[in-house]
């Protein structure tokens, strides 16, 4: 599918070439089959979204809202919902929202996480790997969020706005996530070009971004968009910790933790904003939302335990976690 995709997009939208004509006949015959967390769905899903983005050189923008190619995406969005549908186990209510925000509180004694590993023993080349995993949405952090801004009312929409402003640096550029994040690669002798290694990540790397996309885009889903964040802002200061340990493990440079001293901070205070002040006032207004709220919190616990068994399957087995390992850092 993502081979007729890619071809598609290679032609005008409402060309009546074969290989346009193709693409809502292969969606419509295997996307009911394939599996809705692999490489096929996902990078597929990732090239539609990346219209919403910053789009592909040399692809008509107008390729963005063409109907056959929606349809298409509709196809492979409802495959992937109902993947993470059922893993998912269901809840409803402010109470069970409640519960699972007060589980990603706990730390565990000994963690086996992904960022645990890292901070324990992690080698240099791993860690180097690590980054290029997260870069796919580290280089656009931020913005599939803002989609959710405008289906916002009330102090929700006024605090989300605040916590989006800290991720975009405050109006300050060189203080944005996005761009500390490409400081940060380049200090770890890796590129910072935009979605420069998406040939090199495996699908649970994309399926970790997708998720934020799929929510965004649609506005019946605003609810589980406004839970993924709340979850992602709550567990990014304890992994921030990890990885700046990691880093000093291995002497890295000061752009290296930057990015990650400076989530160890905000986060905390994002996370009782999103809490009490986004999810709160939400729910105080739409309470029939705390269904889809307490989606994208677990939806958000999947894709990054997928990810991570992915990332450390691989490296106990003595291989990269990426589909094209990266070469040697500059200077080792």
């Amino acid at each position: 599918m993502s081979e007729v995709l890619t071809t598609a997009l290679r032609h005008r939208p409402g060309d009546r070439d074969a290989a346009v004509r193709s693409l809502g006949d292969t969606t419509a015959r295997h996307a009911d089959d394939t599996d809705p967390f692999g490489d096929d769905l996902h990078l597929a899903l990732q090239v539609c979204y990346e219209l919403h983005y910053r789009g592909f050189t040399g692809v008509d923008p107008a390729w963005e809202w063409d109907p056959e190619l929606l349809r298409s995406r509709g196809r492979l969005e409802r495959r992937f919902l109902d993947g993470l549908r059922a893993e998912i186990p269901g809840g409803q209510g402010r109470e069970a929202v409640d519960a699972a925000l007060d589980e990603l509180l706990v730390e565990p004694v000994h963690g086996t996480g992904l960022t645990h590993r890292l901070a324990d023993d992690g080698a240099w080349w791993q860690l180097r790997e690590y980054l290029v995993h997260r870069s796919i949405y580290h280089l656009k952090e931020a913005d599939p969020h803002a989609w959710v801004i405008p289906r916002l009312r009330g102090q929700a929409k006024a605090a989300l706005v605040a916590v989006e402003f800290d991720e975009f640096g405050g109006g300050r550029y060189e203080r944005m996530h996005s761009r500390l994040y490409a400081d940060l690669l380049e200090a770890a002798g890796l590129r910072a070009g935009y979605l420069h290694y998406a040939e090199h990540v495996p699908a649970p790397s994309f399926a970790t971004v997708n998720l934020m996309s799929l929510f965004g885009l649609h506005r019946g889903l605003r609810g589980a968009l406004v839970g993924h964040f709340a979850a992602a802002e709550i567990s990014t200061a304890p992994g921030a910790r990890r990885m700046v340990t990691a880093l000093d493990r291995h002497g890295a440079p000061e752009a290296c933790r930057l990015f990650f001293t400076e989530h160890i901070e905000a986060d905390a205070v994002h996370e009782q904003v999103m809490r009490h002040e986004v999810i709160g006032d939400l729910l105080d207004h739409e309470p029939g939302l705390a269904a889809d709220v307490l989606f994208g919190i677990r939806a958000t616990e999947l894709t990054e335990t997928h990810l991570a068994e992915h990332v450390l399957g691989r490296w106990d087995a003595g291989a990269s976690s990426l589909r094209e390992p990266l070469g040697a850092a500059p200077g080792t």
